[in-house]
């Protein structure tokens, strides 16, 4: 991954388009298919998350209220009114809230804070409410399905003031960093409520923090103090930063489905799948609903062009359903791939052009997907020169379209 910068600068395109969106929001696009209330059986978004337990369901048979892989991506609005979606995913990629009273207001210095990715005239938040009344209000068909909202919470990494890996880590022991840091986590649980959702959290960061330390209890963090109404019961280390995270999230959003990241850098070595779930279920992951996991965060032609071989054979393919099914046995939740490449072989290998394979392997094999526990699929592009959902000719769609006619596959 380690592209912050370029997320940045995607998340900040997209919070330009939402300038002046009003906060009624809604209506702007029409997608996804039949919920499974409506009587679909291929997906669909309804029941809850968080504490009552659907998030997860029983064992890995349902999540957030379907027995059916979901399928969603990031994605503009004309191409997630063009195929049944069940969820939709945006980045919340920015510095933490600047200053207190960015969380009341929006003056020009609260500006390139998420919370202020908005016109200006009205209160914080409204590109997550927008996010969150558009995807209520979509249609597939002419009839109400609504998707499910998603949200990749990035900003540890640019509100710790320091670059990825060991310093990102070390400020987890700043509690005036940490102390801004929860105040954001806050906002953003506060502002979604009663909502359901789901919420990835910090792409890349536990992993960075498992390879400083492989026990997060060891690693030390001021959430006592930067927190005191939330955390008191916490311990000072990185296992109890994560897991204040999710049980605010129970306290402040309680139909969320949350989930941390776990980092496939070594899933092609023998026993990491393992060891990768017992350091989340150290860091606190058995209490959260999913764990999240990216294949890739670039085009297999993109690295091609670079010299690097980044294709999935049957081999690789096989080796990160294996690592990927492993993990969610040992911590007791389903997985979410996520950020999936979505080049294909008719791209031409130019920038947004580039081929890959992943998204014809994974929706043409999904029985194997969901065998290994994998309760949705979410495709967008993780460098701005990628192939997106715009420019790949329409592939995701058409592949979602029929992976949804033909019933998608269930969940187990």
């Amino acid at each position: 991954m380690n592209q912050y910068l370029a997320r940045l600068l995607k998340a900040a395109a997209l919070s330009a388009v939402f300038v002046g969106v009003s906060a009624c929001g809604g209506g702007s696009e029409s997608s996804s298919g039949n919920s499974p209330a409506a009587g679909s059986g291929t997906g669909g978004t309804g029941g809850t998350g968080g504490t009552d337990s659907t998030a997860a369901g029983s064992a890995f048979t349902t999540f957030m209220g379907s027995g059916t892989l979901l399928v969603g991506a990031q994605m503009d609005d004309a191409t997630a009114a063009a195929a049944p979606f069940d969820a939709r995913y945006v980045y919340l990629a920015s510095n933490t809230v600047p200053e207190a009273a960015c969380l009341k207001a929006c003056p020009e210095a609260c500006t390139s804070w998420w919370g202020c990715w908005q016109d200006r005239s009205q209160p914080p938040g409204q590109y997550v409410k927008h996010h969150l009344q558009q995807n209520a209000a979509a249609t597939w068909q002419g009839a109400s399905r609504p998707r499910l909202p998603v949200f990749t919470y990035y900003t540890f990494l640019s509100g710790s003031g320091g670059g990825e890996g060991a310093s990102e880590v070390a400020a987890m022991n700043n509690a005036a960093v940490l102390g801004r840091y929860f105040d954001d986590w806050r906002f953003l649980l506060q502002t979604i409520g009663s909502e359901r959702v789901m919420l990835h959290i910090e792409p890349d960061l536990w992993g960075f923090l498992r390879s400083v330390n492989s026990d997060p209890h060891a690693v030390p963090a001021q959430v006592k103090t930067a927190n005191p109404a939330d955390c008191a019961s916490q311990e000072n280390s990185a296992a109890g930063l994560a897991r204040c995270m999710i049980a605010m999230a129970r306290k402040y959003a309680p139909h969320v489905a949350v989930g941390l990241h776990a980092s496939p850098w070594n899933y092609l070595a023998s026993g990491d799948g393992e060891a990768t779930g017992r350091f989340l279920l150290a860091l606190g992951a058995g209490d959260g609903d999913f764990v999240a996991t990216d294949p890739s965060d670039r085009d297999a032609g993109w690295y091609s062009a670079r010299g690097q071989d980044h294709w999935w054979d049957d081999q690789k393919f096989s080796a990160y359903l294996a690592w990927s099914k492993t993990l969610a046995e040992t911590v007791g939740k389903p997985t979410v791939m996520w950020q999936l490449p979505l080049g294909n072989a008719a791209q031409n290998n130019t920038i947004n052009h580039w081929q890959d394979n992943r998204v014809d392997t994974l929706l043409s094999r999904i029985g194997e997907v969901a065998d290994a526990h994998v309760a949705a699929l979410l495709f967008g592009a993780g460098h701005q020169e990628q192939t997106t959902p715009e420019t790949d000719g329409g592939n995701l769609v058409r592949k979602t379209t029929a992976n949804w006619q033909t019933g998608g596959a269930r969940l187990r």
